[in-house]
């Protein structure tokens, strides 16, 4: 039987209800007790790591969890965490560890106590993938699918079926007896365990973000970038545009700072085409990078953990490769 060790982090899946509203208070135990059927896939037991709401995860808690799975000889790891932040937290994961057994986030969006609870399915989800040998890697388990960490996103504010796959759909389904597997087992990518863990444990980079969209001018990058930012993500528009004040303020903010350019879509990467005011190929000559497929969130992630280490030049850039 493998030993799948569940490392606690809060959110719903262990929040209980209040008089002044709800809040993680459930600690990983008692998770566990409360889905006595994780027994037939493997021998569970459970760490507090943190005991945040998803909207209020911290870099810590992120380092802490990176910590607990490098020093632990467990076959697999469920990470239980809020899911506002939970795509973001498994991504930063995915970053920092070369995991050679799974790491499978999960959560839910109702709590154990509410009608039609989605959080004893999860759980389960998460500990029979984190009990696999057909896994590596860090992973989301929710609604009987398993998601990459670098493609999986919050897509709906309250539904169960909410964490998708843009353009590249789960990795595997999981029924009641059976695991289907869709596409590559392992979570890889370019930039998979390529930062330490304590860039998150310090986590000391400032890393704000710049939304373009029609007439939006370039005073707010101005400003963060006086405040003392130590990068900057703008999010574009289409294939990593922005507007023309905007890209003037990417030429001035580039001189100081490394600026990586996002989409707002949701499928498809960024890509230089045109060559006005705030285009891709004027902001690419000015010295911006861009995110690629990477979401704005998981852009910022990555700028902030690579900046917190000490990456810089051509070092930096060649992670936004």
């Amino acid at each position: 039987m493998p030993d799948v060790q569940v490392l606690s982090c809060g959110g719903t899946i262990a929040s209980e209800p209040s008089e002044t509203g709800a809040a993680p208070a459930k600690r990983g135990a008692e998770l566990v007790e409360a889905v006595p059927e994780l027994d037939e896939y493997a021998t569970v037991t459970a760490e507090e790591i943190a005991s945040y709401p998803g909207f209020d995860m911290q870099f810590s808690a992120v380092a802490a969890v990176a910590e607990a799975v490098e020093s632990s000889d467990a076959d697999g790891f469920v990470v239980t965490h809020g899911t506002d932040t939970l795509a973001d937290t498994a991504y930063a994961l995915s970053l920092l560890l070369d995991a050679d057994v799974p790491v499978v986030v999960t959560g839910s969006q109702r709590r154990f106590d509410e009608v039609g609870t989605d959080a004893p399915a999860n759980l389960l989800t998460a500990v029979r993938a984190a009990a696999s040998p057909r896994f590596s890697g860090v992973f989301v388990a929710f609604d009987d699918e398993l998601h990459a960490a670098r493609d999986v996103e919050k897509t709906h504010t309250n539904a169960l079926s909410t964490f998708k796959s843009p353009g590249k759909g789960p990795v595997a389904t999981f029924t009641r007896s059976e695991t289907h597997l869709h596409r590559t087992a392992e979570s890889t990518s370019s930039d998979s365990a390529s930062l330490p863990v304590a860039a998150a444990a310090d986590a000391s980079a400032t890393v704000p973000v710049v939304h373009s969209g029609i007439s939006v001018a370039g005073d707010e990058l101005d400003r963060a970038v006086d405040a003392g930012a130590d990068g900057v993500v703008v999010e574009g528009t289409g294939l990593g545009n922005v507007s023309r004040s905007l890209g003037d303020a990417v030429a001035r903010a580039v001189e100081s700072v490394p600026v990586v350019v996002s989409s707002r879509c949701h499928v498809g990467p960024t890509d230089q085409v045109y060559g006005t005011r705030g285009g891709g190929v004027t902001l690419r000559e000015h010295g911006a990078l861009f995110s690629g497929d990477l979401p704005t969130s998981k852009a910022r992630i990555k700028l902030l953990l690579a900046l917190s280490a000490g990456i810089e030049g051509d070092d930096l850039a060649a992670l936004f490769d």
